[in-house]
């Protein structure tokens, strides 16, 4: 088991701390020991772990940044089946889809571009090369994710290109350490709208384990182009997602994860024209995605030297037809090897230098990591035909340091050595947590660089209304942020607020038919708040509110950023004759934005978008033991809105199923 962790819960079991939110990341520890009853032990005495904040797994109380977790509980309360719909309720991010389910979705947060937020599924940075270097969040079904962090602000230091604005870290579920279970689940709703999972996970002995989920998804969908502008022809979607994990531990020293996922889906489309915008139109795009890991983790002298290998590999092959006929397809690879070590152990200080009798402990982690990274596009069409590839090679540093078991510091330095293509960057990033445990206070900082990399696309073009800009410099930020979190009634009530300020420099944006660096600074900043509460026993209640002030060097707003973002939840779980039942209400409200508006010529101008309110409601019940029914409404309040301009949105919209599970059931010795 990781070293830090167990290190730290032996403090924490000494000192009593104040109550924190408990497990929100077990399967991230559990990855260090697979027996299910430990796993089951750590989640009542273990703090929360957070993986994608470090090089290593660390635990919240340590971490600077500012970081959301949603736990498979939460998803399956909310009855989640696309991942961008609870992505609203995370402060920071805002997120645009260009019609309805299976369309092309876009995250940004705090008010960076889509394309400079990094997603990473099982440590798979998935961000296609050929779709502008950005991951559309359409094709990512929920079913099953055991835990999403979102990681906000310049994480460049870490990650590399594509986290200038932060990271959405997935991990999706894994086997038990030893038994078997199986789940199914069925539902049927709106717009034609069905969908069927199933899962089975095994585990051996505490040596093997391994789960595969399968889900399949059909809507007839909603016409893409808004209806109120005379558009009445339903784009529809499909969507098959198979994903497998097997993990390996056949020593206590050395362990093994292979994991991969494949998802083919078909989405219908609409047309645009300049001067109109959305139109009517019989378009669709057909998507093989690909993805695969393999990880070897050696660890040595009880924990104190880890050595970890990988392998990881994304392909995206995209097909695009009109009225039947193919008129484009596009290839985008990603090929990562790497190697990390990490140097994890402890220090006494002298007491008498810090005039007290006590000797204080220093916790040290020590991380190097090098990096090969290959990105290749290949994209065909009447108009053009394009096969380029890209290649970084990273070295990265990090030390993180604890001292007095209440401030927690760590600085990182990343060096990207590109080919000829650009030049060679480095960034950096340090981060500060202070835990005043006698008031339930806890402070945490952060202060980075990012880097994003020209795209292919901007740099080659392969469109017929497009010329690339090999000329052009990567984008750079300087991010920092600061907040305060204050917990009340014996940690029963948490809040949160962080002001947070970006400035990025050389942003792209494109200009006529061709992509420009803009002169000047582009200038983000604003405030988030969130707050969560234990009302009653069973109650529990979650808020959260982003203001977001944006402008480019020409003093004109960032589009698709509203101003004001907030989200509210309230939760019941209760329980009648012995059977277990829950009730959630969720509010969604997006403030009012700008959007990019096209003349007949394409020439480019900024509109007004209105804000809009969304009330969803979810119910679920145990009818027999493992099997619940469920009903889940959507927009309830029906609202009429766009989130992106002339492209329309579902209306009011009601679903039903059951789901089953069994298990686990326990092999015997």
């Amino acid at each position: 088991m990781y070293r830090r962790v167990q290190v730290t819960a032996r403090r924490a079991e000494r000192r009593n701390p104040h109550k924190l939110a408990v497990l929100a990341a077990v399967a991230a520890v559990a990855a260090f020991e697979p027996a299910m009853a430990w796993a089951e032990e750590a989640a009542r005495q273990l703090p929360e772990t957070v993986v994608s904040a470090s090089r290593i797994p660390v635990l919240s109380e340590a971490v600077g940044s500012a970081v959301t977790v949603i736990t498979a509980e939460e998803l399956e309360r909310r009855q989640v089946r696309v991942v961008s719909d609870v992505l609203r309720d995370v402060p920071g991010l805002a997120v645009s889809r260009s019609g309805g389910v299976g369309t092309f979705t876009q995250v940004r947060i705090r008010g960076a571009e889509a394309n400079q937020t990094l997603v990473i599924i099982d440590g798979v940075e998935v961000n296609n090369p050929a779709g502008g270097s950005e991951f559309d969040l359409a094709t990512l079904l929920a079913n099953d994710i055991e835990r999403i962090e979102v990681l906000r602000g310049p994480q460049s230091a870490l990650y590399g290109s594509d986290a200038i604005g932060g990271v959405i870290n997935i991990i999706t579920k894994k086997g038990p350490g030893r038994g078997v279970e199986v789940g199914a689940s069925g539902e049927y709703g709106s717009f034609n709208s069905y969908q069927v999972s199933g899962n089975a996970k095994v585990g051996f002995a505490d040596v093997i384990s391994a789960a595969l989920s399968v889900a399949r998804l059909e809507t007839d969908g909603i016409s893409a182009a808004d209806e109120d502008n005379g558009n009445h022809e339903n784009d529809g979607a499909e969507n098959l997602t198979i994903n497998a994990k097997v993990n390996i531990k056949p020593t206590d020293f050395l362990e093994l994860e292979f994991s991969g996922r494949r998802v083919d889906s078909t989405t219908e489309f609409d047309g645009f024209v300049g001067g109109i915008g959305a139109v009517d139109a019989d378009r669709t795009t057909e998507s093989e995605q690909t993805y695969g890991k393999a990880e070897a983790k050696l660890t040595l002298f009880d924990g104190i030297w880890e050595h970890i290998g990988r392998a990881t590999y994304t392909r995206e092959f995209d097909e695009n037809f009109s009225n039947d006929v193919e008129t484009s397809e596009s290839k985008g690879r990603k090929v990562k090897v790497g190697y990390q070590t990490n140097v994890i152990f402890e220090t006494p200080l002298l007491g008498d230098f810090f005039e007290t009798e006590d000797v204080v402990e220093a916790a040290h982690a020590l991380t190097f990591a090098v990096e090969r990274e290959n990105d290749s596009v290949v994209s065909t069409s009447a108009f053009t035909n394009v096969d380029r590839e890209v290649e970084t090679t990273s070295y990265i540093g990090e030390y993180r340091l604890d001292l007095f078991e209440r401030l927690f510091l760590s600085g990182s330095v990343r060096h990207d050595d590109n080919d000829k293509l650009f030049d060679d960057t480095t960034t950096f990033r340090t981060t500060a947590a202070y835990l005043h445990e006698e008031t339930g206070t806890r402070l945490h900082g952060s202060y980075g660089t990012g880097v994003k990399n020209p795209t292919i696309f901007e740099l080659f073009g392969f469109a017929a209304n497009f010329v690339g800009n090999p000329n052009l410099d990567p984008e750079r930020s300087r991010g920092w942020d600061v907040g305060v979190e204050q917990s009340f009634f014996g940690g029963d009530v948490l809040v949160d607020a962080t002001y947070f300020d970006n400035r990025i420099e050389d942003l792209i944006l494109g200009a006529g038919n061709t992509a420009i660096n803009l002169d000047g600074t582009t200038e983000i900043h604003g405030v988030e708040l969130t707050g969560r509460a234990e009302v009653l026993p069973g109650l529990s209640l979650l808020g959260a509110y982003t203001y977001t002030m944006t402008e480019d060097p020409q003093g004109n707003d960032l589009v698709r950023r509203a101003k004001h973002i907030a989200s509210a939840n309230a939760n019941y779980a209760f329980e009648v004759f012995d059977r277990r039942g829950n009730v959630n209400f969720g509010v969604d409200y997006n403030g009012p934005q700008k959007d990019f508006a096209f003349d007949a010529a394409f020439n480019r101008s900024i509109v007004d978008l209105d804000g809009y309110l969304l009330l969803n409601a979810s119910a679920d019940f145990e009818v027999l033991p493992g099997v619940a029914v469920f009903a889940r409404g959507e927009n309830l309040l029906n609202q009429d809105y766009q989130e992106v301009l002339s492209f329309g949105t579902p209306g009011i919209a009601v679903y039903a199923g059951v789901r089953a599970k069994l298990g686990p059931y326990q092999f015997e010795d």
